[in-house]
This record gives C-alpha cells, structure tokens and sequence, in this order.
C-alpha cells in the first residue's frame, strides 16, 4: 500500500533552529530518506519552499485567479511530503516516526489510491 506523509512544521520552533542545526536536520533527514530507499519504503520525498514562496491559485467562472504566500495564516505550514510504500497503516506510522523532521512538528500519514472511473 502506498502512504502520503505530508510533514507539518511548527513555524516558530523551526525559525528557532541555528544554521548548525538546520543543516544537522537536514543531513539526519537525507541519512534517514537514504536508509528509507534502500529498505524499498520510499517512493518519492521533496522538501518545500518556504510558505512564503507559494502562490495560491483560485478559477472561479473559468478566471483565474493569483495571489502570493500561503491560502491561509497558520501556526504550523507544510514543510515536504514523503510517498512511501508499506504494509498497512501501522507501518506507515512505524515509518513516519523515524523521520528526524518530526522532532519539529507533526507527520501526517493517509493512505493514497489511485483514482480511476470503472471502465478504465
């Protein structure tokens, strides 16, 4: 079964990591992704940019519609997700927890599916 772990940052905690620490997270969560890998657990794992960066897109009467920054003020923002491939829930969970960034916020895990009509 395949598993979405978007990784949740606490905003302000993560602000109050130094530049040694956050390249110490950095390279324990590329070692931990590496180990992940090999194992045959992960699919795909991207970071994202900052919420600042983003731009939110709306269409409302076939217009778009494009402003800057994140869609809405949070406490905690998005930070990466991580696809990986597990037996059940259980060891996706197993698998979240080992991921260093949870030290920092929160990794939530859902199953993914494919969405197909019937016919194909």
């Amino acid at each position: 079964m395949r598993f979405l772990c978007q990784v949740w940052f606490e905003t302000a905690e993560i602000a109050k990591l130094s530049e040694g620490e956050g390249r110490k997270l950095t390279q324990d969560s590329i070692d931990n992704d590496n180990r992940l890998r090999e194992s045959g657990h992960i699919i795909v794992a991207n970071a994202l940019r900052e919420p600042q960066a983003a731009r939110t897109v709306r269409v409302r009467r076939d217009e778009a519609a494009v402003t800057d920054g994140p869609f809405a003020e949070m406490k905690e923002h998005l930070g990466g997700f991580v696809l990986i491939e597990a037996r059940d829930m259980e060891e996706a969970t197993e698998i979240a927890a080992t991921f260093p960034v949870a030290h920092y916020g929160m990794i939530e895990v859902r199953a993914a599916y494919d969405i197909r009509f019937p016919d194909q």
